[in-house]
């Protein structure tokens, strides 16, 4: 933030922040008057201020509300169905995955097995686990897993034998479970306990249990290699910032065997990854600069004067810049928003030689004297992004308060005056978790470059026609190989605004769909002059006798408005022609993000059948198919053999 005076032509901004009601007081209010249900929404961001050592207060009321009810009163809600099994006592665990869930925008549903029946739950298709078609599954396990099967006396040896049997199980599980669930499946290593090691009178055997132990942790860790449905969460992390792994109290009188300060960890994991599979990941992180990056004010303090590697200030400045630099190598969009003026913004950018980021590292710079929120949007519809795709952070109260009321789908990190905590702060809640990096995250920077050129090139045209036939569109629809299948799960997880189902899948759905005869997965290639976009959008298209079924329709929407959704939809009708097919059958559901899309099929020659207020069917009879644009070269490859 620069405190230094705004020129006299600033807009004036009339908000100030003022003093409010606790939300903590709120949300009670809302329970006890019987309308939290009605007004769940504000939930989101009333717990965004609701102090830690409430949270778990909040948790357990929110755990009281009927889901469904929650449901009938705003059926556009998004919900996640959770199923919770494992060895031990594990109830603690819905209030605070309920406050977690909610803290996202998200409505738990959640499902919990009986005591330690993991592995009839598991291993059974049959079982209430499975008949509750969840969204993810928590399979919580602790050290007593394993030492409840220890013989009197017992040696590392022991252990060895008992870790690898379980180690076999878990493999047989999750096998079981990817066959028969489309649901993402969770498992957790155990923290080895001071009780277990402290029993051994051997420093050697103690040495022996504690190998034996991180070898069998790191193997559980590895089950994802092999398993695309599974997530291995590592808790010897979450304990290493110095929660108790157990309440002894709780562990032998309850059976409860994991800490309520460890469940309450586990469960803001587990929150991330629930936004992560409905598609909130975030993608672009929007920082400030004074005392953000750098220490002092620009304007005031001149390049030579700010903080960035001199003094303990100085270092805590440039090591949060490492760590920003670090997210924004794996595809996040980093872009900067100062109030201040550009010339010396950019010089320090470019030729400090203390600074870790530079202005390459950002896909937008923007210092000027215009509020902050105003700065974002002009980014947003810069980059066609949603305010939702938004992290802001910013060490200013005005500043956050202000972004808070104005973007309120943005979230808005609000660092505190220490810069040593500024990497906690911005690294908590893991906004920009993603199952697993694609070729295209590692270019987004330079993709989103080019967006950026390809807008100037626009305005450079008195016609969007002309615009389009200078810009040399480049389109493969091409038959999904293995090497983009992540990416196309990737595509159904964080699409939005062009998705005409939403319909999220996981790596081994979208392999499960590939793999059905009849089916076709196709991966969406464009480029252009300025560059090659990657796969930017997929079709899941099937052949079933007379009909051909187009189940989802998906394109990033760094390429919209384009003619690429018409030129594949009007391939995909001609091959289905080609096929046999006499008519094409499609389906929107509507959403809060999609309605842009609301009319694609009805503006390419379908004809609406039938509307149940979830999802609209359009039927196409394949008489009369438009051709693709002749702005563009459409290269199609369904079968493997390419013709254009």
């Amino acid at each position: 933030m620069n405190d230094t005076a705004p020129p006299t032509t600033a807009a004036p901004t009339t908000w100030q922040p003022g003093p409010q009601r606790p939300p903590v007081e709120i949300i009670r209010d809302l329970h006890h008057g019987g309308r939290l249900a009605a007004e769940y929404p504000r939930v989101r961001a009333l717990l965004r201020d609701v102090p830690e050592d409430q949270f778990s207060a909040m948790g357990q009321l929110l755990s009281r509300l009927d889901p469904d009810e929650v449901l009938r009163n705003h059926p556009d809600q998004p919900a996640v169905t959770v199923a919770i099994t494992g060895h031990g006592t594990l109830s603690a665990l819905i209030p605070a995955l309920t406050a977690e869930l909610a803290r996202h925008g998200l409505l738990l549903r959640p499902h919990i097995a009986d005591f330690d029946s993991y592995v009839f739950e598991l291993s059974d298709p049959g079982s209430d686990l499975y008949r509750a078609a969840p969204d993810l599954v928590l399979c919580v396990l602790d050290p007593y897993v394993v030492f409840d099967e220890m013989p009197v006396p017992w040696g590392p040896e022991d252990v060895e034998r008992v870790l690898e049997g379980k180690l076999a199980l878990l493999d047989r599980l999750a096998s079981t479970f990817e066959e028969n669930s489309g649901a993402t499946l969770v498992v957790n290593t155990m923290p080895l306990l001071h009780d277990m090691t402290a029993q051994l009178i051997s420093g050697r055997s103690r040495s022996r249990l504690a190998a034996v132990w991180h070898e069998a942790s790191a193997r559980l860790l590895r089950l994802g290699d092999t398993h695309s449905s599974l997530v291995a969460l590592d808790l010897t992390v979450l304990a290493a910032d110095g929660l108790a792994v157990r309440d002894p109290r709780l562990s032998v009188y309850a059976r409860a065997h994991l800490s309520p300060g460890l469940l309450r960890a586990y469960a803001r994991e587990v929150g991330h990854l629930a936004r992560q599979i409905t598609g909130r990941a975030k993608k672009c992180l929007v920082v400030d600069l004074d005392e953000t990056l750098w220490g002092g004010v620009l304007g005031d303090d001149g390049p030579e004067g700010i903080e960035v590697s001199a003094g303990y200030r100085g270092q805590a400045f440039q090591a949060f810049q490492r760590v920003v630099k670090q997210i924004g190598s794996q595809g996040v969009l980093l872009a900067a928003v100062s109030k201040n003026d550009i010339e010396p913004v950019q010089r320090v950018l470019r030729e400090h030689p203390d600074m870790v980021l530079r202005e390459d590292d950002f896909v937008s710079v923007t210092a000027n004297w215009q509020p902050k929120h105003e700065n974002i949007k002009a980014l947003a519809e810069a980059l066609n992004l949603g305010a939702d795709s938004f992290v802001f952070i910013d060490d200013s109260p005005y500043e956050c308060g202000l972004v808070r009321r104005e973007l309120p789908d943005t979230e808005v990190l609000q660092l505190s005056g220490d810069p040593a905590h500024h990497t906690g702060t911005l690294l908590r809640d893991g906004w920009f978790g993603v199952r697993e990096l694609t070729r295209e995250d590692h270019s987004r920077v330079l993709k989103y470059r080019q967006e950026l050129s390809r807008k100037d090139f626009l305005h450079s045209f008195s016609s969007i026609d002309d615009y389009l036939s200078e810009l040399r569109i480049d389109v493969r629809l091409v038959a999904m190989g293995e090497e983009d299948r992540n990416r196309v799960s990737q595509i159904t997880l964080r699409t939005n605004q062009f998705n005409l189902t939403t319909l999220r899948m996981q790596p081994q759905d979208v392999s499960e769909f590939a793999a059905t005869p009849g089916n076709h997965v196709l991966a969406v290639h464009a480029g252009d002059r300025f560059g090659d976009n990657g796969v930017v959008g997929a079709i899941f298209f099937r052949h079933d006798g007379e009909t051909a079924y187009l189940d989802n329709f998906l394109l990033s929407c760094r390429v919209f408005s384009r003619g690429i959704e018409n030129a594949c939809l009007s391939a995909v009708l001609q091959h289905a022609r080609a096929g046999g097919a006499r008519a094409v059958q499609a389906v929107y559901r509507p959403t809060a993000k999609n309605a842009k899309v609301r009319s694609f099929y009805p503006r390419s020659g379908f004809v609406q059948i039938s509307d149940d207020g979830t999802e609209t069917v359009f039927r196409h009879d394949l008489r009369e198919i438009a051709d693709p644009p002749d702005h563009l070269r459409l290269t199609e490859d369904f079968e493997g053999s390419t013709r254009l």
